[in-house]
């Protein structure tokens, strides 16, 4: 039986920068999808090319440039990928990218694949094309997602997710998630062999754990409520009291379902949630900086069965507390 000749046309990959991009993302996108395809087993090549709404040099965050190959008028792309976004803290994404958003309207409206590569994804919220849906975007716009779009369900444990649109739209998490992305779509367009090839050529991937290892609690919510703010300064140096959530209730001196219902809308928390975060944060450290046994860290933070604690650690890091800890010594940091 014949086989069917390889496709020789490249698919065309539209990396989109925008002001808030990085220069990572774009540049390292362009060379690793760029060498996609030269593989003796490659089923197809990918043509990556740098995309942005303005022409010329665009400075980044790091006052290194990004200089688009073209604008947002030309023909459309088979792949997009929006890259990562940087917003200051307090700055609302509400209203930016008009052009940008339509250009991925577009695409989407005529079947391309869409993707994004960490904060991307902000965009594509912004777009409302998420909602409904999962997303995996950084673990620091946890409280953005929240915010500003809380129709998006949003995975801060994932490094891929398939967003919807019939597997045509895209989101990863984590600032090197668009190399796992890289390699997803050269799997999926030049074939497993070649993915493995340029994973090995780049000593890409392996990311199995996720985001979680690295993350960290989210940022305390900005809120005018003083009985909430009073048992969060509290709970700070008493976590590891017995019983933390009865005495917060008590010290706010309000009903249990009134304290639940404000303390939820003021942190964004379900306080057993926040006792929970904190401890874990507070273990993350010592198993970091210090050479504690498991089994004392978890009474020192408030678990007197280390069953437990360890069982409550993997389901919110991802990880146990041993491989943490070897994980963060491989790295230097204890």
């Amino acid at each position: 039986m014949p086989t069917r000749p390889k496709p020789t046309t490249p698919l065309t990959v539209a990396i989109l920068a925008l002001p808030e991009s990085g220069t990572m993302a774009p540049y390292g996108l362009h060379e690793i999808l760029g060498e996609a395809g030269r593989g003796p087993k490659a089923q197809r090549p990918l043509k990556p090319v740098l995309v942005a709404a303005q022409s010329g040099p665009q400075e980044t965050g790091s006052g290194l440039s990004v200089t688009p190959q073209q604008g947002l008028s030309g023909h459309l792309a088979d792949i997009v990928v929006v890259c990562d976004i940087h917003l200051d803290p307090g700055l609302s994404p509400a209203g930016r990218w008009p052009r940008e958003i339509a250009w991925v309207r577009r695409h989407i409206e005529a079947q391309a694949l869409v993707c994004s590569a960490c904060s991307g994804a902000v965009l594509l919220a912004e777009a409302g094309l998420l909602d409904g849906t999962e997303a995996a975007s950084h673990w620091i716009m946890a409280d953005l997602f929240r915010d500003h779009y809380p129709k998006v369900a949003f995975r801060p444990e994932r490094i891929l997710c398939d967003s919807g649109s019939d597997g045509r739209l895209i989101t990863t998490g984590g600032a090197t998630s668009w190399q796992d992305l890289a390699l997803y779509l050269i799997g999926r367009f030049c074939g497993a062999e070649e993915a493995t090839r340029i994973a090995r050529l780049f000593l890409i991937g392996d990311r199995g754990h996720g985001q979680l290892p690295f993350a960290s609690m989210a940022r305390p919510r900005q809120h005018g409520n003083a009985a909430i703010a009073d048992v969060q300064t509290w709970l700070a140096d008493n976590y590891a009291a017995p019983n933390p959530v009865a005495a917060m209730v008590a010290r706010s001196g309000l009903a249990e379902r009134t304290f639940k219902r404000q303390f939820k809308a003021a942190t964004g928390y379900a306080p057993v949630d926040y006792v929970q975060a904190m401890r874990i944060e507070e273990a993350k450290q010592m198993l970091e900086t210090g050479p504690d046994a498991i089994e004392d860290i978890a009474v020192a933070v408030g678990y007197g069965d280390p069953t437990f604690f360890r069982k409550l650690f993997r389901r919110r890091v991802g990880v146990t507390p041993a491989q943490y800890r070897q994980r963060n010594r491989q790295r230097g940091l204890g």
